[in-house]
């Protein structure tokens, strides 16, 4: 589509979906990939990821060149652009470029391509000359339409360049409508297209990160808060049918199309932003929540693909994208998501580590001179070890998060003794010493059972196991491939359900650990008792495909 519409000569066959010919989106997934190709060079230094990055730039740079248009760069005609700007209906321009733009940024940063970036700085400098002669209501009428993270990308951009220019793109991308609001700590979020706003606000996060603009911060935390507190699922997800609703209205919306994964995406890279102000554990926690229990559950292991939705109407089930004939938002962001795995387990100041995530992992501080490594089968087993494989010889601090649903206690030990703690869940076990190569922590975090109710009904509860959501399965009556995959996000919405799906959990109030048992210490399968006519197993939602199943229970 990229050498069609720069009329350049192609014998390849179009992909299908969401980049057919004639989608006017097309052209998004290829940012993505880049993204996801950069990471994935910065996590192992496999030079294929960096070859195939480089060949995509290369071809990008034809097209561009051919285009002759000041520096635009697209799969579409630029009159998409007119188009939007004009207020005329047009599927969100601007969102496909801004992932091609933020793709090609990361190429630069994580692979040192020069190219990428002399692309996107002709793309900027194309945007800002579009720009610039608008008047405030027509960029008001143009922001109207969907247009991503335009703001974040050009800061990042600035960030590299210097250019003032820059900066003054990302600031044409501000959405007053949205931020005001929020500014004033007004949930106005109902009924709003959730995707188009949660990248808003990390350009907002951004831009304070220049400015110090103490507004910028103050809707980026209170938008998080507000999201997490009042309209967020168990699993770190929010949104029905890609919309925010009314807040603390959870029970109401159990769809087939609940939880977008392309949120989560975007609510983690807040969470970062969040979190570098202020180490705060809640933003570690839910960043654990999200990641395990929506971004890992939404990738089909077996053939890598993506799903959209996360569908929390009793005995649907999860449905994943085609090779070659989807390519929805949510398969964008998977390139993405699935590459960066070893994102956000560390993080520093001055002197001293945080452990967010515990994920077997090599951390290599290089200004420090320290190399830990972390062994963990967490979550499957509690406990997590820690080697001090290089030092340089001075006294600082460890914090290793205790996470906030730690309720029976964390125990730590260094080289074989045991530490007393007197830190609560909720904050980190600060570790100072002077550490030598060599020495050993060990960190146990006991995982116990709980229900996790809406805001809104405590009889609509989730069922979990220390971070973990549990899902019951419910079986594959009715599907016609062990694993559903869809062109289309929508092809299974109006799936029947069998008859007698338990959906119900009669515990008569007792305590769930009498009516719910691991079935052996080496996995987490857990089976029912006694709750209803016949028996559940339950097992960690991220591994469940293929199959009918319940996460909210109706708990009697």
């Amino acid at each position: 589509s990229w050498r069609v519409n720069a009329g350049i000569a192609s014998n390849a066959k179009a992909l299908g979906g969401w980049e057919t010919l004639d989608c006017e989106l097309r052209g998004h997934t290829l940012g993505h990939v880049l993204s996801g190709l950069s990471l994935m060079y910065a996590s192992t230094g496999e030079p294929a990821y960096k070859l195939r990055g480089d060949s995509l730039v290369n071809a990008l740079a034809q097209c561009q060149d051919i285009l002759k248009q000041d520096g635009y760069l697209s799969a579409f005609p630029q009159y998409f652009i007119d188009r939007c700007i004009a207020g005329q209906p047009v599927w969100a321009p601007w969102y496909t470029l801004h992932k091609v733009l933020a793709g090609l940024v990361d190429m630069y940063v994580y692979t040192e391509n020069k190219k990428a970036l002399e692309i996107a700085v002709k793309m900027s400098s194309w945007a800002y000359q579009k720009l610039s002669p608008l008047t405030p209501e027509q960029l008001t009428t143009m922001k109207r339409n969907e247009f991503g993270g335009m703001e974040e990308t050009c800061y990042n951009l600035y960030a590299i360049t210097g250019n003032i220019a820059d900066k003054k793109l990302a600031e044409m991308f501000r959405d007053d409508v949205i931020m005001t609001p929020l500014l004033h700590h007004e949930d106005k979020l109902a009924k709003l297209h959730a995707n188009t706003q949660i990248p808003k606000i990390t350009g907002e996060a951004r831009g304070y990160e220049f400015t110090g603009n103490k507004d910028q911060r103050e809707i980026a935390e209170f938008f998080f808060k507000t999201v997490n507190d009042h309209h967020t699922y168990v699993i770190g997800g929010n949104s029905d049918d890609e919309h925010f609703f009314e807040a603390d209205k959870l029970s109401l919306h159990m769809s087939a199309r609940t939880t977008e994964t392309c949120n989560t995406y975007n609510m983690l890279k807040l969470a970062r932003h969040l979190f570098s102000w202020n180490p705060d554990v809640k933003y570690a926690d839910y960043y654990e929540r999200a990641l395990y229990n929506h971004i890992l559950a939404a990738q089909d292991p077996e053939t890598g693909m993506a799903s959209y939705f996360m569908p929390f109407k009793p005995g649907l089930f999860k449905v994943y994208s085609t090779p070659t004939n989807s390519f929805w938002c949510c398969v964008g962001t998977a390139f993405e998501s699935n590459a960066k795995f070893a994102e956000a387990i560390y993080y520093h100041d001055d002197n001293s580590i945080f452990v967010n995530l515990f994920i077997p992992s090599e951390l290599n501080w290089k200004n420090k001179g320290v190399t830990i490594t972390q062994q963990t089968k967490y979550p499957e087993e509690s406990s997590v070890q820690f080697s001090i494989d290089k030092t340089n010889g001075q006294n600082f601090p460890i914090n290793i998060r205790y996470p906030g649903w730690c309720k029976d206690g964390a125990m730590v030990k260094v080289n074989g003794k045991s530490i007393a703690i007197r830190e609560q869940p909720g904050s980190y076990i600060k570790l100072e010493r002077k550490w030598k190569q060599g020495d050993k922590i060990e960190v146990n975090f006991p995982m116990s059972l709980s229900l996790v109710s809406t805001n809104d009904n405590a009889s609509k509860s989730a069922i979990v196991y220390g971070p973990i959501v549990l899902a019951g399965e419910m079986g594959t009556e009715g599907l016609s491939q062990p694993v559903p995959y869809a062109g289309d996000a929508n092809d299974f919405n109006n799936y029947s359900i069998p008859d007698g799906l338990i959906t119900s959990l009669n515990t008569k109030s007792r305590d769930i650990k009498g009516w719910l048992k691991r079935v052996n210490g080496k996995e987490l399968i857990f089976k029912t008792s006694a709750v209803s006519p016949r028996d559940v197993t339950l097992i960690p939602y991220y591994k469940l495909h293929g199959e009918r199943y319940v996460i909210y229970w109706d708990i009697q």
